[in-house]
This record gives C-alpha cells, sequence and structure tokens, in this order.
C-alpha cells in the first residue's frame, strides 16, 4: 500500500484507476485493500474540494424533481411563477427565474434557495428574508429609460416582475440599512402642500450614491473646514465660464463629494446633502438649470453639510414635518446669500433701485459673481421675475458641463 498526497492531474487519474480497480475487488473488512481503499477515497476527496469546482444543481432540473416528487403539473406551478405561460418560458429556459419567483419557489416547494440562485453575487439570505422594500413602487420606466438596468426592453408587469432583481444589481451593496429606510418612510414635503414620491426620491438618492462611489475625493474631509469664507471663495468660483466644473474640482479636493442627477418625477427636489460613510456628499439635480439657481443651490446644500450634517442625520432633503426642518432651511437660505452676495455690499447697492442691467454687471465684477446672481437676486427682491432676463439667461446653462444620468 503506498497511497500519498495528489497534487497532480496525473496522480488524481491514477488514484481514481486504483480505487475503482480496489471497488471491482470488494475487499474484506480489515483487509489491507480496505484500508487502502479507505485512505484513497480520502485523498481523492480532499483534492476534488481544493482543485475541482463543485458541480452547482441545475435551478430548473431542481423544479421538474420537485414536480416529479410531489405529481405536479404546470399549471400547479402558477402560484410560485404566474401565468401558464410564464411556467412554460422558465421550465423551458426562455425566462429566467426572478426573485420574487425564486422567493416563492423556496418558500412553497421548499427548494434550496442556493440551488434556484444563479446569480452567484445574490445572497441566500436575500431569497430567505422577507424584502424590506417594495421594488415595484421604484420609478421603473424612469430608471430603465435613463439605463440604470442596463439594456433591459422589459415593460409593465414583466419591468415589476423583475425589479427587485435589476435593482439589486444595479446597486450592489448601496441599498440602505433599515435604520437608514426609516429616514424615508415618513411623508416628505416641500413647501405647500405637494407630496413627494418616497420610492423616487430613494432611487434617486441610490443614484448619487452609485456616482459619488465612482469619484474618490483627494483627502478625507474634516469637519469644520465649511467657514462663511471658505463658501465666498466657492461663491467666486461662478465668475468662470466653467465654474461649476470647478466648484466640483475644489470641493473634491475638501473631502467633499459632488455630483448631478436628474430629478426623477414627483421629488420636487433641486438638491440634498447626505454623508456616504462619513464622507459628505452634495447633489444637485438642476431641476432649474439656470446659473443663478445653481450657486444658489449649491451653497445652500454646503450650508446643510457645514450646519445640520452629522452621523445622528446623514440625510437632508426637505422633509417639512419636522418641527426644526423649516428653521434649518432658513439657515441655509441665509448663509448661501451671504456668501452669494455679502449684506453688507448688497445694503447700498445702485441696482437695487435703478433695477438696471449695467448696475447690475458693474455689481458683479466688484463682488467677484456672475452676474446672473445679482439678476437672481434682484428677482426675488423684487418678485417680478421679468426683469434682467438678458443677464440670467436661457435654461441649459448648467447641466451642459456635467453628465446627469445614472
Amino acid at each position: 500500500m503506498n497511497v500519498k498526497i495528489i497534487k497532480r492531474s496525473e496522480d488524481y487519474e491514477a488514484a481514481l484507476a486504483r480505487l475503482s480497480a480496489l471497488m471491482s475487488l470488494d475487499p474484506a473488512p480489515g483487509s489491507d485493500e480496505e484500508e487502502e481503499l479507505e485512505l484513497l477515497a480520502l485523498v481523492i476527496g480532499d483534492f476534488e474540494r481544493q482543485s475541482i469546482d463543485p458541480v452547482k444543481p441545475d435551478p430548473i432540473e431542481a423544479i421538474l424533481l420537485r414536480m416529479d416528487q410531489r405529481k405536479l403539473v404546470q399549471k400547479d406551478l402558477v402560484p410560485y411563477i404566474g401565468s401558464i405561460s410564464k411556467v412554460s418560458e422558465v421550465l423551458n429556459r426562455k425566462r429566467p427565474l426572478s426573485l420574487p419567483m425564486i422567493r416563492r419557489l423556496h418558500e412553497g416547494l421548499d427548494i434550496p434557495a442556493e440551488i434556484l440562485i444563479e446569480d452567484g453575487a445574490t445572497n441566500v439570505a436575500v431569497v430567505e428574508e422577507p424584502p424590506e422594500l417594495d421594488f415595484s413602487r421604484f420609478p421603473l420606466k424612469e430608471m430603465r429609460a435613463r439605463g440604470c438596468f442596463g439594456d433591459v426592453n422589459a415593460r409593465g408587469k414583466e419591468l415589476e416582475e423583475y425589479a427587485e432583481d435589476w435593482i439589486r444589481r444595479f446597486m450592489g451593496g448601496l441599498l440602505p440599512r433599515k435604520d437608514e429606510l426609516a429616514l424615508l418612510r415618513a411623508p416628505l414635503h416641500q413647501r405647500g402642500d405637494r407630496q413627494a414620491d418616497e420610492m423616487a426620491l430613494l432611487a434617486w438618492r441610490l443614484c448619487v450614491l452609485r456616482k459619488a462611489q465612482q469619484a474618490e475625493p483627494s483627502r478625507p474631509y474634516e469637519p469644520g473646514s465649511i467657514t462663511p469664507e471658505w463658501l465666498r471663495g466657492v461663491a467666486k468660483l461662478s465668475a468662470f465660464s466653467e465654474g461649476p466644473r470647478l466648484a466640483q474640482e475644489h470641493l473634491a479636493r475638501y473631502g467633499i463629494t459632488f455630483v448631478v442627477e436628474k430629478h426623477f418625477a414627483r421629488t420636487f427636489l433641486d438638491g440634498a446633502a447626505m454623508l456616504d460613510g462619513g464622507r459628505p456628499v452634495v447633489a444637485l439635480t438642476l431641476r432649474h438649470d439656470r446659473v443663478d439657481n445653481f450657486w444658489f443651490a449649491l451653497l445652500h446644500e454646503l450650508a446643510h453639510v457645514s450646519k445640520h450634517l452629522s452621523p445622528a442625520r446623514p440625510l437632508f432633503l426637505d422633509d417639512l414635518d419636522r418641527p426644526d426642518a423649516e428653521a434649518m432651511e432658513d439657515e441655509a437660505d441665509a448663509i448661501a446669500q451671504e456668501a452669494l452676495i455679502p449684506a453688507q455690499m448688497w445694503k447700498n447697492a445702485r441696482v437695487r433701485s435703478t433695477l438696471s442691467s449695467e448696475d447690475a454687471v458693474e455689481f458683479a465684477t466688484r463682488a467677484g459673481i456672475h452676474p446672473a446672481i445679482v439678476a437672481g437676486r434682484i428677482r426675488y427682491e423684487q418678485k417680478n421675475f421679468r426683469l434682467l432676463s438678458n443677464l440670467v439667461g436661457k435654461t441649459g446653462q448648467v447641466s451642459g458641463l456635467f453628465v446627469a444620468a445614472c
């Protein structure tokens, strides 16, 4: 008897041949041959575990086996897969199993989840635990149109059936934890009576996080680095035609990630500030795609980062149901206004009485900011949004500098 650890495929083949020969001899209990057979089985098994990928059971074969065991026919699978046509397509490998299908088959027919899951990135726990979200309530059509799901062309019920699969695949591990979900379950309102779609807000937030994690800042963020002087310096970048892009680069140098992500329908959202693993992320939708609105919204969110964002409150949206939220919004507005146009300069500005384009440009030059910001302040104070339209310009001035899709 000369049994050795198997290290090469040639040794493995020889060991298998010897094992087969010994088994055909049917060795007597306690004999040298039986002992050799047992040792060979051990070393062969050890080599296979280390060197040979296990054969994963086929999910369709597993379903067919369970049908045979329980004397089921195709119509018996309708509660688990859907219509009889869907059952036929799944069993004929023309339609993949969705996560909801897998979950129902696992619970109803007691087929192990690990056999039904074909996507190696999907954790068994995802199937065995009830989903925290109703994925069908996401803005699926808009997400598909943005390319969030790749080349998917599904529509209607099929889009809903595979929503969980596509969203989990798109976002990977970015879906928020249970405690973070609570931030979005309460009704979220803008000023007035418009109620935001919380699932659309969540989709937008996840798209933002996905972009943010693709853009590493130059260094960690240091709390307290956002000062009035620092914000004033950011505001002065508005004087450059590439100002918004320069602001993005400037923020990155201070550990703040800035991204642009188009809003989803029924979110009424201009922007948000949030934490991603301790890193501040500022995101704007450019819903009002003008220079003046961009700079006010950016500085408004940076004010939230400085004053209101913390591990205890890792997301700041306009959820004005909170008693203190409106006060925080007003504070952020005041900080943004002061950074863009210091009150002392604005107090005696001639343009406030003349309302002329020439005086607006002169003041903007003196303040080191874009004339559209001065025009925007005049229009806001006068409650006349037809004034100085030549300085405010047309919409679409900022979005061209950024890629806003998912």
